[in-house]
């Protein structure tokens, strides 16, 4: 059984700055870099990379960029047959700038995530049969991502929904059909009207989201920590303490190790905590996909920190 990741593909342009500049000001950066994203793509690569088999639909344009995009997800032993290229556009971009304290900030251009549609959908049916989960961001149309949750749902597969960028208007119509909805504190905030940083405010922000049909709501808290309330139990799992110098991908790698444990049966809260590990390991690298952890560390990094993995088969 496979995972699907229906989803964006993003080049990112990445520029490190001392700290993130104010409106209308210049500042210098210290150092510039392009590096395969997007969040599907991200994703996809997360937990591809923990050896569970990962399928990606999405579409890049024809152009360098989208080839390069290409080429990185094989790499990582991702199946890209579901990706399809759109000779009438660009591929996505991600403009990122990085602080030397570990803070970002990004502005997407959608590209060819944006003329993503019922076509796609289709051959995410097609491949569903085999599917045990699928996940989803907001990087593409959001009619196409009910679409594809509606189809995920009806077929019996677990549906992971990652709520960014958090949309301006309401998507409690999607809720019904999310079994894991997995805001950070930000996001969450955003959909539910006042500000989350905390376990109390993320506790109360998850009831809220569930009322609205989420069976589950994860919200990642940073450095804290993560905030489960599932139907039958609220967890409150702390974040690992590392040495932190890029956060951009830190949020795709929590989604890739939770989605992983989660295929190998593991129970929710050592599922919460593999990707609390994946997300803090993400951090101690730059970049994007080149931050996801493989196999051997990440199980390392558990074993390290005494974290029982024993029910895994990876």
């Amino acid at each position: 059984m496979s995972v699907i990741v229906f989803g964006s593909l993003n080049m990112d342009l990445v520029s490190r700055t001392p700290r993130l500049p104010l409106p209308g000001e210049t500042i210098i950066g210290s150092n510039f870099f392009t590096t395969p994203g997007g969040k599907g793509a991200n994703q996809a690569v997360a937990i591809a990379r923990l050896g569970i088999p990962t399928v990606m639909i999405g579409r890049v344009g024809g152009d360098a960029f989208g080839q390069e995009l290409l080429a990185a997800l094989q790499a990582a032993t991702v199946d890209i047959s579901g990706v399809m290229v759109d000779g009438s556009t660009h591929s996505g971009v991600a403009i990122i700038t990085v602080t030397d304290m570990g803070e970002n900030q990004i502005i997407g251009v959608l590209g060819a995530n944006a003329q993503m549609n019922d076509t796609d959908v289709e051959r995410l049916q097609q491949q569903i049969p085999q599917t045990k989960v699928l996940m989803l961001q907001l990087e593409i149309p959001i009619p196409v991502v009910k679409a594809a949750a509606k189809a995920a749902h009806a077929a019996g597969v677990v549906v992971m929904l990652d709520p960014a960028p958090a949309p301006v208007e309401s998507i409690a119509d999607l809720y019904p059909f999310v079994d894991f909805l997995l805001p950070n504190e930000v996001e969450a905030g955003q959909l539910v009207g006042f500000s989350v940083n905390s376990p109390e405010t993320a506790a109360k922000a998850a009831s809220i989201l569930q009322q609205q049909g989420v069976k589950t709501v994860v919200i990642k808290l940073g450095a804290q920590g993560v905030f489960c309330a599932s139907p039958d139990v609220t967890l409150f799992v702390p974040a690992f303490s590392v040495n932190a110098i890029d956060t951009v991908a830190a949020g795709d790698a929590f989604a890739g190790g939770f989605a992983a444990a989660l295929v190998e049966g593991l129970p929710l809260q050592q599922s919460l905590t593999w990707g609390c590990a994946a997300g803090a390991l993400a951090t101690t690298k730059v970049g994007a996909q080149a931050a996801m952890s493989d196999r051997a560390p990440f199980l390392s990094f558990l074993a390290q920190h005494k974290v029982n993995f024993s029910n895994s088969q990876l």
